[in-house]
């Protein structure tokens, strides 16, 4: 059969050259995991490191395995997460289309040069799909390897159903270079003649990787460690066509402890559940980031990275062959320390949702309340229990009043409450000064200390031992007449 080598010079022709390129190819399977998203990272930072190109590419020949909306899942994270692509399914670019299933034209006139050149061979024989997907089946030689090309073309006059295969020598070796791993070489005979196109006409997720990679002009290839053992195939394919082989980087996984992967079925969060827990990007980002790289240098010490730092810092010697624990402690201390830093306007439009949550009259000022959390929270889904107090109060005990470093017990208290009521109810204006020249000159009248008076206040105002502010704040924010009713009933309960 004559094959339109005009077709492969085409091509060929289209495929950019002289720059850095790389692709993010997830699966639309609806999940977004923080291994998915590393590899999103990297591979957009090598390319910004490196000022090439960054591609998304969706890879939805598994049909079985599509989730309905997992696409928009996939576009939404990366805008979130400003991982910007320059050619993609929604901005086009010159090597599209750049979604596999739009692009299974052009497998088949692949796989048939490979047969042409000796490197695979058409198989008649019947396997189920799933040895058709997984390209396993037994190690015994395929009796379809050595028909002849009459008989080959007997099968395909007569309509038989086949499969396309790749032919492994079933001598020497074949070795492989990696960036973290270095050199690998394996014997081929423990190779298997994997299936590259399928019955449908789709090919492989391993042959289409090496197509699309090729075609796309990719110089290098970010995947995981369980790829490791089918590089020696693909660089087979490479060698076969008389391709450049781009540069390998496989990511040992991210772990939930010692022994196990992080994955969905155990319940490990995806970059959406981590957003819902509270998490916010740039934290998420950063820690992912350092999930199995470290930066070099100057900057070997630092753990905190802006995404444009993380650009210049980014170089692909600095990535581990060590799998990576997942620690959500960890980065619930990147987010307390990013949420600290963010600018209080950024801070309180990010917290306002959550503070709605719990507080929801609208008289309560949620700038205000957002200023006294930034310093005091870790989590943005901390919110909601920190601040409930202020909607109401809560029904708490009187041993709140006791406490040994404030001198206070249950009399003290008592004696502090009927002292502050009539001082707070002479203020005229109810700003935060006024509320605090009151309280602290009235604790100086009394000749007490600062934190004997403003203990039992607090308590009162806010019915917690813990609170995100002092009792200055929290009368402010409460307003002038919930402050004095609230401190009238501590009086109540102190006389009980």
């Amino acid at each position: 059969m004559a094959l339109d080598m005009k077709f492969f010079e085409e091509m060929e022709a289209r495929i950019p050259k002289g720059k850095v390129r790389t692709r993010f190819a997830p699966s639309p399977t609806g999940y977004m995991h923080v291994g998915n998203l590393r590899t999103a990272l990297y591979t957009w930072l090598i390319a910004r490191h490196a000022d090439g190109t960054f591609i998304l590419r969706i890879e939805d020949t598994d049909q079985g395995r599509l989730v309905e909306g997992a696409t928009d899942v996939i576009y939404r994270t990366m805008a979130e997460c400003g991982l910007t692509h320059d050619e993609g399914p929604d901005v086009g670019g010159p090597v599209g289309p750049y979604i596999q299933s739009e692009r299974r034209d052009l497998y088949l006139p692949y796989a048939q040069l490979l047969v042409e050149k000796g490197a695979a061979y058409y198989c008649f024989c019947e396997k189920t799909e799933s040895e058709e997907d997984s390209g396993e089946f037994d190690r015994a030689e395929d009796p379809c390897r050595n028909l002849s090309a009459e008989e080959v073309a007997a099968n395909l006059a007569a309509g038989k159903p086949y499969v396309i295969r790749q032919r492994i020598p079933h001598e020497g070796t074949t070795t492989f270079h990696d960036v973290s791993f270095g050199d690998i070489t394996v014997e081929n005979k423990t190779l298997d003649d994997q299936v590259l196109l399928k019955r449908d006409g789709l090919p492989t997720y391993n042959f289409a990787n090496v197509v699309d990679d090729h075609l796309m002009g990719i110089t290098h290839v970010v995947r995981g460690s369980e790829y490791l053992s089918s590089a020696p195939k693909y660089n087979l394919l490479y060698e076969s066509f008389g391709w450049d082989i781009p540069t390998y980087v496989h990511c040992s996984p991210v772990m939930r402890d010692q022994h196990n992967k992080m994955s969905k079925r155990h319940g490990d969060p995806s970059y959406e559940d981590l957003k819902a827990q509270g998490y916010l990007t740039d934290a998420i980002l950063n820690y992912v980031a350092l999930l199995g790289w470290a930066p070099k240098g100057e900057r070997s010490e630092q753990e905190i990275f802006s995404l444009s730092e993380l650009v210049e810092a980014f170089d692909i010697a600095g990535i581990s062959k060590s799998p990576a624990i997942f620690d959500i402690e960890k980065l619930t201390y990147f987010n307390a320390t990013y949420l600290r830093a963010l600018a209080p306007e950024a801070f309180a439009k990010a917290a306002e949702p959550y503070i709605r949550q719990s507080v929801k009259n609208p008289a309560m000022d949620a700038s205000a309340i957002a200023a006294l959390l930034q310093a005091r929270c870790e989590k943005l889904t901390d919110i909601p229990e920190k601040v409930d107090f202020f909607d109401k109060l809560p029904d708490y005990d009187v041993e709140f009043f006791t406490n040994k470093k404030s001198k206070t017990n249950a009399e003290v208290s008592r004696d502090m409450l009927e002292k502050a009521i009539p001082a707070l109810e002479a203020i005229p204006d109810w700003t935060a000064d006024a509320v605090h020249d009151c309280l602290i000159s009235l604790a100086e009248s009394l000749g007490v200390k600062n934190a004997t008076l403003m203990w039992p206040v607090r308590i009162a105002v806010a019915g917690k031992l813990v609170t995100p502010g002092g009792a200055v704040e929290l009368c402010h924010i409460l307003g002038k007449d919930e402050t004095l009713r609230r401190l009238r009933l501590g009086c109540e309960k102190l006389k009980a």
